[in-house]
């Protein structure tokens, strides 16, 4: 059954302020059963979700995240360990394991996403560009299919496909990166 999108997010709590995002897990199993469940107390769908899965997590709304966009089919959220600062992940609210686990019917729902959120950073962030990836098992930390969208300057360093890591100074500065992409993707940015 998907999951639906929590009418708060689960970044905030119902009074607005934010919740920090824990460490990842790297306990998610791709053919575990689905044990952990969620009910709703305020509108929100009964779900499912694999048991120790960060992500589906943060789909679910159970674990916080800084979240930047959110729809019926996918949720975009900082990466808790930036390459750049405004660094978004992007998964599916159901839970696959790879890009050929999606099912062909999500391909445009997930990758429309991604291509908004692509196309938003420059806008929100002053970046020049972006860098969009999906790992497939090798470097997948996470075993929940998601594209990282990553904001680019000229410049900046990246080279190849080594990605050193970095920290938001504090939750405060994580919430204004996210504020400002969230902004934009609420405006409704026009694409071809």
């Amino acid at each position: 059954m998907p999951v639906q999108p929590d009418p708060v997010g689960p970044s905030q709590a119902a009074n607005g302020q934010y919740m920090p995002m824990p460490v990842r897990s790297h306990e998610c199993k791709r053919y575990r059963a689905l044990v952990t469940h969620r009910t709703s107390t305020e509108g929100i769908a009964t779900d499912s979700i694999p048991a120790g899965c960060t992500f589906c997590a943060i789909a679910a709304g159970t674990t916080p995240a800084h979240i930047v966009l959110a729809d019926e089919h996918a949720v975009g959220f900082l990466d808790a360990r930036p390459v750049f600062k405004g660094h978004v992940l992007v998964v599916p609210r159901e839970h696959y394991h790879t890009l050929a686990d999606l099912p062909g019917q999500l391909i445009e729902p997930f990758f429309g996403a991604v291509r908004l959120v692509s196309a938003v950073i420059p806008v929100a962030l002053g970046a020049q560009g972006t860098f969009v990836a999906v790992n497939n098992v090798v470097s997948q930390s996470v075993p929940h299919l998601h594209a990282h969208v990553v904001p680019r300057t000229k410049g900046d360093g990246l080279r190849g496909f080594f990605w050193p890591r970095q920290k938001y100074e504090s939750e405060t500065e994580a919430a204004a990166y996210a504020a400002k992409i969230r902004a934009v993707v609420n405006e409704g940015l026009p694409l071809p």
